[in-house]
């Protein structure tokens, strides 16, 4: 039998300190921080990120297209810092096609153009926090951590399951309730916008 997890949302005080070890490591340091921004408001899953594209940011409803499980797609409403800074390290590492991703490693000395990112820059970010921070060492804090964080912060300032459901993408249950209480993309960007601090303007 599989032990119980140890997975849980992040202090903000070891969000802070993760924080710290991301902005002053590792040899792509603004591509850390990015990630670290982007699952922690988003919770998006690994997947979501690997898979985001340039066609994926909606500029004009501050959205990003995750697809993550089962091949199934949804908008994600996102803060007016993070969209502004997905586009720009798209446009800062040459994304110009609409179907190339956005998070890219910086490019070598020997290449011309940036590599997109993999699933092994999670496993690097994971082990510079573990070295650096006994108590992620001690607990195996890895980025889905983040994941927990956003959706625990998505229930307590929403209020409500459902909206914590919806902010993490997760399939409705097969309960008939559920179907009169789905929350929308506007009560997402509502309650990403009281997590954030910033205007949306999907938010009802």
């Amino acid at each position: 039998m599989r032990p119980p997890s140890q997975r849980r949302a992040l202090t903000e005080k070891e969000l802070r300190e993760l924080d710290e070890v991301t902005r002053t490591g590792g040899n792509d340091p603004v591509l850390d921080t990015l990630l670290l921004r982007f699952h922690a408001e988003t919770g998006a899953r690994r997947g979501g990120a690997l898979a985001l594209t340039l066609a994926d940011l909606d500029e004009a409803r501050l959205c990003v297209r995750l697809r993550e499980k089962g091949g199934k797609a949804r908008w994600q409403p996102v803060s007016p810092t993070l969209f502004t800074a997905l586009a720009e390290h798209a446009a800062v590492r040459g994304v110009r096609d609409p179907g190339e991703q956005v998070f890219r490693y910086r490019p070598r000395r020997d290449q011309e153009e940036s590599a997109p990112l993999t699933r092994r820059r999670y496993n690097t970010l994971a082990d510079r926090w573990q070295r650096s921070l006994p108590w992620a060492a001690q607990y195996g804090v890895s980025p889905h951590w983040l994941r927990h964080t956003a959706l625990t912060a998505a229930e307590r300032v929403g209020g409500s399951y459902g909206i914590a459901r919806a902010y993490a993408g997760h399939a409705e249950p097969a309960d008939a309730t559920t179907t009169y209480i789905k929350a929308q993309v506007g009560d997402v960007a509502r309650v990403l916008a009281a997590i954030t601090g910033e205007p949306h303007p999907l938010a009802t």
